[in-house]
């Protein structure tokens, strides 16, 4: 009885499954299927068992500290104002992605402000961060206060890598100018390529500061990461350069924003992000007996449906059966065996404890990261009306399988740093 029990329960998940790929969930209501009890218990367990690296963005209230989220997260909105939970009385986590996070940002408001006392908040927020972010207007050479808080944090934190982003740099140009090109200020000699006045103010900056206590580096990056509608080109000045002092500051933080493939349009980055979450999250469940029979499926689904709307491309039942059919059936009963394969290891007694779970957290998160990168293909040439090669689609799927399996084993060996 206990055997047909068994093979009644992988034939229903074989059953689901099918039914997930090929779109049954998604064409009764894309956005309330997986958005179920089950589903948010399940993400509120895996964002407990593997939480997210906290980024600490220190600094003076508008100092452009929103700019940076947005612009690191590829997001228009940065998922900002939905995403944040209160902790003390005025520092805040931002989530992203906001479902299955890969980072959180910590921000401090209010630094060197009347009447507050912000002893409480950053107390916290140093008990928290793996990495700090110091953002500081160009123009604004009061720093005092901020400067203050960096020296004691690094005398207790040695070895703390930190950046500071020198912000808003068109605030010092004279009218009319804009932005040199090519960036210069990685290279040596930058203080006679840019106006007088900006190079004044950012020297002026670093000689306030002066050497930190410590061995962790202080790297300064001067960016100025503005809006479309401010016609400020490019609106994303200086933002390789973080990205370069993000790489050498934290190798875990870049595998866990950036494409591994370089690709640098909003989408890819955006859709990168939420695949890598979701991927984590998989991992976490998978760890859990029995629990992915259920959650796994519909995490993924889930995932689809939010790269879908990154994209702008609705996965009506057309879309769907077209996405099927370019994975092929392979791909398809593939999935369905190693899924079959995680959740039959895990019944056995110990080694379904042991390494079943390692077995079975590792290939949930490779299937999602696989499924994902397949479909952000897929996706992309949709949003634009051009065909894809279900080769192109087969080898992506193919390719990040294996990558997706190293990456999570990267994210365990570093423990979330």
């Amino acid at each position: 009885m206990k055997e047909l029990n068994k093979l009644s329960m992988l034939s229903n998940l074989l059953t689901g499954l099918r039914r997930t790929i090929q779109g049954a969930a998604a064409e009764k209501n894309p956005a309330s299927a997986p958005n179920d009890a089950v589903l948010d218990e399940a993400l509120r367990r895996a964002r407990a068992a593997q939480p997210p690296p906290v980024v600490w963005l220190l600094g003076k209230t508008q100092s452009g500290k929103t700019s940076i989220i947005r612009s690191l997260t590829g997001s228009p909105h940065a998922e900002i104002g939905n995403g944040f939970q209160s902790c003390t009385k005025t520092a805040r986590f931002y989530d992203h992605p906001t479902d299955a996070p890969v980072v959180r940002f910590l921000d401090t408001q209010g630094l060197g402000e009347v009447d507050y006392d912000p002893a409480e908040d950053l107390a916290f927020c140093e008990s928290q961060a793996q990495l700090v972010i110091v953002v500081i207007k160009a123009s604004d050479g009061l720093q005092g206060a901020v400067f203050d808080v960096l020296r004691a944090v690094r005398r207790r934190r040695p070895d703390w890598p930190v950046i500071v982003a020198q912000t808003c740099l068109h605030e010092v140009y004279s009218p009319g100018f804009e932005h040199v090109l090519p960036y210069p200020f990685d290279k040596p000699g930058w203080e006679t390529r840019v106006p007088p006045d900006l190079a004044r103010a950012l020297l002026f900056q670093r000689d306030h500061l002066g050497s930190l206590a410590g061995s962790g580096p202080t790297i300064w990056v001067p960016v100025d990461l503005t809006l479309p509608g401010d016609d400020i080109r490019p609106a994303d000045y200086g933002l390789d350069a973080l990205w370069a002092a993000i790489q050498r500051a934290s190798d875990s933080l870049k595998e866990r924003l950036q494409d591994e493939s370089g690709q640098s349009s909003p989408f890819s980055r955006a859709a990168h992000q939420q695949i890598v979450g979701y991927a984590m999250a998989s991992a976490a469940l998978g760890a859990v007996p029995l629990v992915d029979l259920a959650a796994l499926p519909a995490l993924q689904v889930k995932m689809l449906h939010k790269l879908g709307e990154l994209a702008g491309v609705r996965w009506d039942k057309r879309r769907v059966a077209e996405f099927s059919a370019l994975l092929g059936p392979g791909i398809a009963a593939g999935y369905g065996l190693r899924m079959a394969g995680r959740s039959v290891i895990k019944l056995i007694p110990v080694l379904g404890q042991t390494g079943g779970a390692a077995y079975g957290a590792a290939t949930g998160a490779a299937l999602t990261f696989a499924l994902g990168k397949a479909a952000r293909l897929y996706l992309d040439h949709a949003a634009q009306g051009r065909p894809v090669r279900a080769e192109d689609v087969r080898r992506v799927f193919d390719e990040a399988l294996s990558r997706g399996r190293d990456l999570i084993k990267t994210f365990g060996q570093k423990g979330g740093s």
